[in-house]
């Protein structure tokens, strides 16, 4: 199945906002109805393909059949950016200039590089594409001129498992439940599951630095990989041969989180774990953000840590966004804040794990609330995206960006994002509600994820850009990074750069330079185009 093609997953899955969260938005935010909702598929003005006739060719007798170089308006349409808010209201209001000219479907490594030598030869642009499920403008390369996607769909198997060592690799295009229904077949789990889970694909995890909500026990999607390959112009980079090795810097950081930018990676091997005896899931309440964020440091540093671990703030606890499958149903939310602890493994260590978390949480102040919290938040996990298009839908503005830093800094610049988004928002005549939660923690430091929910102004697009290059000023000020788990894409990238240093974005570009001299993977993605 397609992802909606003007909005996130499954259709079938959306469903509109309660008429109670309506008149919320209206008088809290001045959210005014929609006049109309978005242009259909068909009445969408989607200019011709622009490929020329020979490049057309040559990409047919690389892929083998001329049904995998697609050129029909409604395969280019699903291959149009991705699924930003920016990217959705474009879309919705039938901007599909950033079509790409064709939609190509690769089977293997082989059929990847001979397409790469097309793109070479033809100077055609190549987006990868995995699941379309960027956010940070990943998919939206610079040079527009007739530039081609490669679609990994047909790339989905399970390409070898060792039970010994615990390893599977993976092909790129294989999606994350698909990935997970293969590993269980025989006893194992990989365990990531960001809140793309239902779309998103190996390659792109991979491509992105991808991190899932049970990064505290599991760890983000980097740490999993062994090994991968990668497809470039100029040939095929293979890295990893054993678990942790010195022979010289780690070649798997460098296509790790690159984005496309300097090849197409064609399989991953990653360790893998037998499918835990138990999961529990369990909710705490704590009396402010700062005493919540103290018991998770606690945790994190000092042990035992949690495989699920994140903590609302007290206006995402309020609005009851910690639960999104619950908002309009009347649950009443509690004030202060509230965590969610997820605890995998054995009988015996899961509540071994557990009973001595509890104490530490009670000792920093935490209210156990019991599982049904942890239930609810575990079910409605993956409906904060139909969420947001469901707030479109009703003439609403949602977006979402994240950061992380250090335990130290976690105060401040928890503060100064909350404070930019919410001065630049409102000085622009829309006055914003602004919520946030810890959504990954680590020994030394947390990632912080917000949400902004807004009315939609005359330009939307305009009037949240400024607020996010607000954002992005205040982070670097802080001292966090651009990116904890997004990616860099088009919309992060100038900060990126500054973040990086020259020197750093230099030796970037060497890299990219020598395994695509045209430059024409994912131009202006990740590092400026040349």
């Amino acid at each position: 199945m397609d992802m909606l093609w003007s909005g996130w997953g499954d259709p079938a899955e959306a469903t509109p906002l309660p008429d109670t969260v309506i008149g919320l938005l209206r008088d809290l935010l001045g959210v005014k109805p929609r006049e109309a909702g978005p242009l259909a598929l068909e009445d969408l003005a989607v200019p011709e393909s622009t490929l020329a006739p020979a490049a057309h060719r040559a990409l047919v007798a690389a892929l083998g059949d001329e049904a995998h170089v697609r050129t029909d308006a409604e395969a280019r349409v699903r291959h149009t950016r991705g699924k930003s808010t920016p990217d959705l209201l474009r879309i919705r209001g039938g901007d599909v200039a950033a079509a790409p000219a064709a939609v190509l479907l690769p089977a293997d490594h082989d059929e990847v590089l001979a397409v790469l030598r097309v793109c070479a030869e033809h100077g055609l642009p190549l987006v990868p594409f995995g699941g379309g499920t960027s956010v940070v403008g990943g998919l939206a390369p610079e040079r527009r001129d007739a530039f081609v996607a490669l679609d990994l769909r047909r790339m989905d198997g399970l390409l070898d498992l060792d039970p010994v060592s615990r390893t599977a690799t993976l092909q790129p295009g294989l999606r994350a439940p698909r990935a997970e229904a293969l590993l269980a077949e025989h006893g194992f789990t990989l365990g990531h599951f960001p809140q793309s889970y239902e779309w998103a694909t190996i390659g792109g995890f991979a491509a992105t630095r991808s991190s899932g909500q049970a990064s505290a026990g599991h760890g983000r999607f980097d740490e999993m990989v062994l090994s991968l390959t990668l497809a470039t112009p100029e040939g095929t980079l293979d890295t990893g041969r054993a678990p942790r090795s010195a022979a010289g810097p780690d070649l798997r950081q460098l296509v790790l989180g690159s984005e496309g930018a300097f090849g197409v990676i064609t399989s991953v091997t990653v360790r893998i774990r037998p499918v835990p005896q138990a999961v529990v899931h369990e909710g705490w309440h704590f009396p402010s953000f700062e005493e919540g964020a103290t018991a998770l440091r606690r945790l994190a540093q000092d042990g035992p840590r949690p495989t699920v671990l994140r903590l609302s703030d007290e206006t995402e606890t309020l609005i009851g966004l910690a639960h999104p499958d619950a908002i309009g149903s009347g649950a009443p939310q509690t004030a202060g804040c509230t965590a969610v602890a997820g605890y995998e493994g054995t009988e015996e260590d899961t509540a071994y794990r557990r009973e001595r978390a509890a104490a530490v949480l009670r000792e920093c102040g935490g209210t156990p609330l019991g599982e049904e919290p942890g239930r609810r938040w575990a079910h409605g996990r993956y409906s904060a995206p139909y969420l947001r298009d469901a707030l479109l839908d009703a003439g609403a503005f949602a977006e979402t960006l994240e950061t992380a830093t250090f335990w130290s800094r976690v105060p401040g610049l928890y503060a100064a994002v909350r404070d930019a988004l919410t001065a630049t928002l409102a000085g622009a005549g829309t006055p914003p509600l602004v919520m946030c939660h810890i959504s990954h923690v680590y020994e030394n430091g947390a990632s912080l994820y917000f949400t902004v929910v807004s009315a939609q102004g005359e330009d939307p697009v305009a009037h949240w850009t400024r607020a996010k290059h607000a954002a992005n000023e205040a982070i670097l000020a802080e001292g966090g990074t651009i990116s904890h788990h997004h990616g860099v894409g088009t919309d992060h990238r100038d900060w990126y750069v500054r973040e990086a240093g020259p020197l750093g974005i230099d030796a970037l570009r060497a890299v990219k330079r020598r395994l695509d001299p045209a430059g024409l993977l994912n131009p202006g993605v990740l590092l400026p185009a040349d």
